[in-house]
């Protein structure tokens, strides 16, 4: 049987639960234990796919398509595992689902409520996702005393009891705030936290403090007494270099022993030595290489997490010091792209969605590739490199994606009718579908070609395998005028157009797919570590 983890927050959000959720998780991994892991959030959309990067952050798809929270891509990136869908879901899934049985009969006329269908719900959930797993680590979105967070706390409440679960150990993130004035660390906020837990009926065996100072060894007794759990089990979280530093901190600290201890692991030894080497080169680099990152939601860069990690990732392996020029392109609409990217050594347009930016981003691909700067466009950079050609080099006035202009007299990116989603079945798209779920999503295949950048930088290999999240293809009708001209179709996935290269450009590759969700720190996605390379000659 499974035996589960569960870690909670407290006192306030983003006090990085997934970061500690995946930290145990790769400790216990590298211990030799089959570790799943699994977000709830708490609220009622069905998932982020419509959500604001700006109010949300990214939306983080898996391997089979699933359009789900950032943190799932901190599992990944730190576990080097593929997660499936089952590894996310949130109130509006669980609720959707207990109303379509009730709607098909499946309760036989009992009243429907939140206890026991709808927490009864949330624990099948948890242990699908538990099956065929050692230990699952379960992160509760939010923070202890969100009234939409209380059927998830009652779920794991449940289950500590469940004759069907062979053990369950309860951790508690929270903040310890440090008052200047005072010059003090207070307690107060993590024990009314621990208190509303307790009043739930869950007492947590673990403290994960995250402070901006040390806590003192009285400190933490006091803690620890309060709180109700051994001084051991109050483990120290500061804000640190790199994220990936956090497992070495937590192991040093001995965070395995009473976990072990409580869920009967025996003696954990995890072998973090190439982890650390990793750890210490993005901390100390040798190089640097400097990326101008073009995009639009840079008011919250975490709208770009799974790329600016990549980044990181590929930097650790060139024991490079990737550093990134944001560069917002409306500003490049109004200065000039010259301006703004003279200094770096190579750009990167990322995706994104609606007109807003596009133009300037257009102009940034227009300069990398007149002045032979490396240059990488990922998902809409990939289709405006297109637009970028075809105006400028191909000389099509007025061409566009139909994206931004329906009308436009040389639609390069257009809306395909049907298509052949992740699982294989035919896809029904057009201008009035909905937003949510209709979208090209998931891991589907790549054609590479001969002699191209991108069959290089995947040691030769004639077919890879990458993920998307896009509704818009690039327009074959234009493929042999674009290829005459210079620009190569060197990528094909079942017919549809996934990249291109330019002839007589030293390194100019543009991606439909999405590379940044396949990266890890161990294993860095292909496409972006050539990217880094290029960047890195061009010093």
């Amino acid at each position: 049987m499974t035996k589960y983890i569960f870690v909670t927050g407290g006192v306030l959000s983003s006090l990085g639960k997934g970061i500690t959720a995946a930290s145990i998780g790769t400790l216990l991994k590298h211990s030799g234990f089959d570790v799943g892991m699994l977000k709830i959030d708490p609220y009622i959309n069905v998932d982020p796919g419509t959500m604001s990067p700006l109010e949300h952050g990214e939306v983080f798809v898996t391997k089979d398509g699933a359009e789900t929270d950032l943190d799932i891509g901190n599992y990944e990136r730190f576990l080097d595992v593929s997660f499936l869908k089952s590894a996310n879901f949130t109130t509006g899934q669980v609720y959707s689902s207990v109303i379509e049985r009730e709607r098909a009969g499946g309760y036989l006329g009992q009243t429907i409520q939140v206890i026991p269908h709808i927490v009864g719900e949330i624990v099948n959930r948890i242990k699908q996702a538990g099956e065929a797993h050692d230990i699952l680590i379960v992160e509760l979105g939010g923070t202890v005393g969100d009234i939409e967070g209380l059927p998830f706390m009652e779920a794991i409440r449940q289950m500590k009891h469940d004759d069907e679960v062979e053990g369950t150990f309860f951790i508690h993130v929270t903040l310890i705030p440090y008052l200047k004035a005072a010059g003090e660390l207070k307690s107060k906020p993590t024990q009314h936290s621990v208190q509303e837990l307790r009043r739930i009926g869950i007492t947590p065996q673990m403290i994960i403090a995250r402070s901006e100072n040390s806590l003192p060894k009285t400190f933490k007794k006091k803690l620890a007494m309060s709180c109700d759990v051994h001084p051991d089990c109050v483990i120290e979280a500061l804000d640190a270099k790199s994220i990936y530093s956090i497992p070495v901190t937590f192991l040093r600290q001995n965070i395995l022993k009473p976990i072990a201890k409580e869920l009967g692991l025996g003696e954990l030894n995890p072998d973090m030595e190439k982890w650390d080497t990793l750890v210490k080169r993005i901390v100390q680099p040798q190089t640097k290489t400097v990326v101008g990152f073009v995009g639009k939601y840079l008011e919250l860069k975490e709208a770009y997490k799974s790329l600016t990690e990549a980044l990181i990732h590929c930097g650790a392996h060139l024991d490079t010091r990737v550093e990134i020029n944001w560069v917002n392109s409306e500003e490049i609409e109004e200065k000039g792209a010259k301006a703004l990217l003279a200094d770096c050594d190579s750009v990167l347009v990322a995706g994104g969605f609606g007109s807003r930016g596009v133009e300037g981003k257009i102009q940034a691909i227009q300069y990398a590739r007149e002045n032979k700067v490396p240059y990488l466009g990922i998902c809409l950079g990939m289709q405006l490199s297109l637009v970028e050609y075809a105006r400028n080099v191909l000389a099509l006035e007025g061409a566009n994606s139909i994206e931004f202009d329906e009308n436009t007299p040389h639609p390069m990116i257009y809306l395909i009718d049907n298509f052949l989603d992740q699982s294989g079945g035919m896809q029904l798209r057009t201008h009035e579908s909905p937003m949510g779920g209709t979208m090209r999503l998931g891991e589907y295949p790549c054609d590479t070609k001969e002699g191209s950048i991108l069959r290089s930088a995947y040691n030769g290999a004639k077919t890879i395998n990458e993920r998307h999240r896009h509704r818009y293809e690039a327009n074959p009708a234009y493929r042999e005028a674009l290829e005459k001209a210079g620009m190569i179709i060197t990528g094909e996935s079942n017919g549809l157009i996934e990249t291109v290269e330019i002839k007589d450009h030293p390194w100019f590759l543009g991606v439909q797919f999405h590379p940044e969700f396949t990266s890890r720190l161990q294993t860095p996605n292909a496409t972006i570590l050539a990217f880094v390379e290029a960047s890195l000659n061009a010093v």
